[in-house]
């Protein structure tokens, strides 16, 4: 296999050609980070990941986590990993530094986030999740909650999971059933039984802080009854000493078509202690901070593993001798053949542009934290709320498509264990289900987003892309990318129109395909961006920007027009035939 090679020429196009970094960082008066520090960052990440992580891969796939006498053990290599991952001071990167954290923009967080799912998915999962209860503790948790775990989980000597989903609730949370009765001290005996909890045990060391949605005695029915509890592994004194085991443990490890070294639980809570996060009954308030950053992180696993599958597509197809040239020369490499170069072509353009536009997206998130300017703060939160579903939906779809299409480049070796494609394709298919399956996002995209500030937000959205592509337009020319783009926003601005007050099975029959076109003109703005910045070099590296956004203008971009066509038809070809003909 391929030695994984971190994109970091790219990471630093994106930064100083594209993004703006610096101009960014400096309105938020962080001007003692720049776009250098970023790529050295960024540079050091990537060592790891490909020395550390990429080896452990097919290991821990063909290993396994296991569970020994209710013990789980991941697989050989992992714990060490995990140690070094620590001690490198990764848990920590974008962390407050309040709690111990190094403060640094979530750009270099994200763009990690994809170099740790491109070498080793599975082991992505402990930080990721650890990072979310975090988040969720750190905006609804008390004083002393935050002051007693958010230290040791950021530091990573604690790690963290979500205890969301039971067998008979899993996105429908009003039929929850977990209990939490309280204790006289301040405390909540909890008890219940949840199913797959990534991460939720393992031989790591130190505490596994679970974050748990349960019920209190008095809990209104529906969703608006549910409180969201912290459920340590260890019960623990005030200077962070572990004491006594608390009453929760793995039923069962879940037996998985991919990720086969992460740890999927069945958690069983038999009046574990735990304590209430934020007010009684809001649980699921506190829940979606922690949620919509693993929406996030998710998108970019799909992300990650398609430029993984990418790089060694290839390089097989570069190396790989096969049939006749144009001349009728041959034997060839493959990589002189049209449908292979369609294929990886196909994957390129969907990694460069959603490199581009997570990173886009991560600055909105830094400005919604910390721009000086309340409005600006609450305009880049919308931003990024509008956008969290279509990068989670569209970077997942797009990513296991690429995963499929990259094995496909190696023909019968791509079926083939050791040439480790086929680990691509299983690994990548979860990330189309878990935190939300990619149609409840589609169906949050237009039931809800959409709605978003009366529809001021995603109209605001549009409005920057098509000024950006005005400037573009008149500092380049009308590039393809730039024309192409301009016309799939036409037709997603109609598609929005369309579906503003539309019936439940008008928005969700639509939601979908809503959801793709979405992403395209998303993914063409980026195109645009990266095009509009090539222009002003003649590099090796320039030129293939311009004829990758040349590709994605006249290969990939035409989709929009199907798109809109399916969404223009309306429900009745989806609901017409009656339930009991399926």
């Amino acid at each position: 296999m391929q030695t994984y090679a971190p994109p970091t020429e790219d990471y630093r196009f994106l930064l100083t050609d594209v993004l703006d970094f610096d101009g960014a960082m400096a309105e938020l008066g962080q001007t003692e980070v720049d776009a250098e520090l970023a790529v050295t960052v960024l540079e050091e990440a990537g060592r790891f990941c490909a020395e550390r992580l990429q080896p452990l891969n097919r290991v821990g796939d063909e290993e396994g986590s296991r569970l020994e006498a209710s013990v789980v053990r991941t697989p050989t290599g992992f714990a060490d990993a995990y140690r070094q991952f620590i001690a490198g001071g990764w848990t920590s990167l974008s962390a407050d530094p309040a709690y111990g954290g190094q403060g640094l923009p979530f750009i270099a967080q994200l763009w990690l986030d994809e170099m740790i799912s491109a070498t080793n998915l599975s082991f992505g999962l402990f930080p990721g999740l650890t990072r979310g209860a975090t988040e969720a503790i750190a905006a609804h948790a008390s004083d002393a909650l935050k002051a007693t775990y958010l230290p040791p989980m950021i530091s990573g000597a604690w790690s963290g999971a979500m205890a969301l989903t039971e067998s008979g609730a899993g996105t429908d949370l009003a039929l929850l059933k977990t209990k939490a009765e309280p204790n006289g001290d301040g405390s909540y005996s909890v008890t219940g039984t949840k199913i797959f909890i990534s991460s939720g045990d393992h031989d790591f060391g130190g505490n596994i802080v679970h974050l748990v949605l349960a019920r209190l005695p008095d809990a209104p029915p529906g969703v608006k009854g549910i409180s969201l509890f912290i459920v340590p592994k260890f019960r623990s004194e005030a200077e962070g000493k572990l004491t006594a085991r608390n009453a929760m443990s793995v039923g069962a490890l879940e037996k998985k078509m991919g990720i086969h070294a992460q740890p999927t639980c069945v958690m069983n809570y038999d009046g574990a202690t735990g304590w209430l996060v934020g007010e009684p009954h809001r649980g699921v308030t506190a829940m979606f901070t922690m949620m919509n950053a693993e929406r996030l992180m998710v998108g970019i696993q799909g992300l990650g593993v398609a430029g993984a599958a990418y790089q060694q597509a290839a390089a097989y197809a570069r190396d790989r001798l096969q049939g006749r040239g144009a001349d009728g020369a041959g034997p060839v490499p493959i990589i002189a053949h049209a449908d292979v170069r369609r294929m990886l072509l196909n994957i390129r353009a969907f990694v460069e542009a959603g490199r581009a536009l997570a990173g886009w997206t991560a600055i909105q998130l830094d400005r919604a934290h910390a721009h000086p300017d309340a409005a600006e703060r609450a305009k880049s939160d919308a931003v990024v709320a509008l956008l969290t579903p279509v990068i989670k939906a569209a970077f997942t779809d797009f990513g296991f498509e690429s995963a499929v299409q990259a094995q496909q480049v190696f023909g019968g070796h791509g079926y083939i264990r050791e040439w480790g494609m086929e680990q691509y394709v299983r690994d990548a298919r979860i990330a189309q289900i878990y935190e939300g399956t990619n149609g409840v996002q589609a169906v949050d995209l237009v039931g809800r987003k959409l709605a978003l500030g009366g529809g001021t937000v995603v109209e605001g959205f549009f409005d920057l892309v098509a000024a950006e592509l005005d400037e573009a337009a008149d500092l380049t020319g009308n590039l393809a990318v730039i024309a192409r783009t301009r016309d799939a926003l036409a037709l997603l601005r109609g598609a929005t129109a369309s579906l503003r007050g539309a019936s439940v099975d008008t928005a969700g029959a639509a939601a979908v395909d809503y959801l793709r076109l979405f992403a395209l003109v998303a993914m063409g703005w980026m195109w645009s961006r990266m095009a509009a910045a090539a222009t002003k070099s003649e590099t090796p590296f320039h030129k293939a920007k311009l004829s990758v956004a040349d590709f994605f203008a006249l290969r990939m971009l035409p989709q929009a027009q199907g798109l809109a066509a399916g969404i223009a038809a309306g429900e009745a070809p989806v609901m017409a035939l009656q339930a009991e003909a399926f």
